[in-house]
């Protein structure tokens, strides 16, 4: 029986990649706290402030846009991809790896080859439709692939196999008993404990057609006593609002106790990322979800499936305006009977075990 005394985490550049790699890296810590974890990012990524800040051992590789296109980058790629590999290896051979978990990202791709190479036992976690360009390449180097979502595998044909693990998520969420902190996290921004309140937010870095929406909006919300509890996002800019509204509109810039804005909130409008996805249905807080309206429509994809069980609905990001907030949003969340059944739902689909089932995949995976 082998044992687990070193791992290797691979995700990078934006938050879908790294909070569940953090969420990992804790649960592995949880379990065995001597158990080496070493995390591989790139100089320029959100990985940079994340995880220091978190505490774990970050080292940086080289990682190198994958082109989805014949031009010059593709004729550069296999050169550049075996030295990042290269330098991964050595990596992977003075931490003494005894396996890989990737998270993607571009630099996830020289971690499956570099680990492909030394064979060592690596595993893929892919949470997107369709599947992320660096983890699909990175299906040629390992058949060890699991899966944030039901959904996943029944829409990618070439996964219908692959085990649905979950997406591990950070302890302060998965434990969270909204219900229990709603006051103390009231209290916390300064809300009203007894009005209705609407939790916005966008992406880590906001998201600027919802935060127009809510402010144009903000004056008939707070008249229809609702108070608002909204993060603006840390890349955009501050919006006005009127003065001297007759209830509480709160801004800040960024939150990383996302916990407390959940147990204040009500009701969420939110995009459509994974771990968003995620996130809302494991603790059961009903959404308005707006995907974002360019790539490949993976958000839409994410956020259907809790629509479908009942927990939220959808509004396109380009029908959302200050009008439709008012007609459809207010009224939703004015209504606690509807909310409440909207919160078991979300609840029934969501889980809150993707980091210990994702754990005991991987030391299957490695005979532990």
């Amino acid at each position: 029986m082998a044992a687990l005394r070193s791992v290797v985490l691979a995700g990078g550049g934006t938050g879908g990649h790294i909070y569940p790699l953090l969420a990992f890296a804790d649960c592995l810590r949880r379990h065995d706290p001597d158990v080496r974890i070493t995390c591989l990012g790139s100089p320029s990524g959100m990985e940079n402030d994340l995880i220091p800040r978190a505490g774990y051992d970050l080292r940086h590789v080289p990682a190198y846009q994958l082109p989805r296109s014949v031009n010059m980058n593709l004729v550069r790629t296999p050169d550049r991809m075996w030295k990042a590999a290269k330098a991964t290896r050595a990596i992977l051979d003075e931490v003494n790896a005894d396996a890989v978990v990737g998270f993607g990202g571009y630099v996830s791709v020289p971690a499956y080859l570099a680990a492909w190479r030394r064979k060592t036992p690596s595993v893929i976690h892919e949470v997107n439709v369709p599947m992320g360009v660096a983890n699909k390449m990175a299906m040629r180097f390992t058949k060890n692939v699991v899966l944030g979502f039901p959904h996943q595998a029944a829409q990618m044909p070439n996964l219908a196999n692959a085990p649905v693990v979950g997406v591990p998520l950070r302890q302060s969420i998965t434990t969270l008993d909204r219900a229990a902190r709603r006051a103390e996290a009231r209290r916390y921004f300064g809300l009203d404990p007894n009005l209705p309140t609407l939790f916005v937010f966008g992406a880590s870095s906001g998201a600027r057609s919802i935060n127009n929406a809510l402010a144009g909006a903000a004056k008939a919300i707070t008249s229809a006593g609702v108070q608002v509890l909204h993060i603006v996002g840390a890349r955009n800019d501050d919006f006005d609002i009127p003065a001297g509204l007759p209830a509480p509109y709160v801004r800040v810039k960024f939150l990383s106790e996302m916990e407390l804005g959940y147990a204040a909130g009500d009701l969420a409008i939110c995009r459509g990322g994974a771990i968003t996805c995620a996130e809302t249905a494991a603790i059961g807080i009903p959404a308005v979800y707006v995907p974002l309206p360019w790539g490949n429509g993976e958000q839409r994809r994410n956020a259907l499936p809790v629509v479908e069980a009942g927990g939220g609905m959808i509004v396109e990001d380009g029908d959302l305006s200050p009008e439709l907030v008012v007609q459809q949003i207010v009224p939703l969340v004015r209504d606690g009977a509807r909310l409440a059944a909207m919160s078991r739902a979300a609840a029934g689909y969501g889980r809150r075990d993707g980091d210990e089932q994702l754990r005991r995949y991987l030391l299957g995976v490695i005979g532990a």
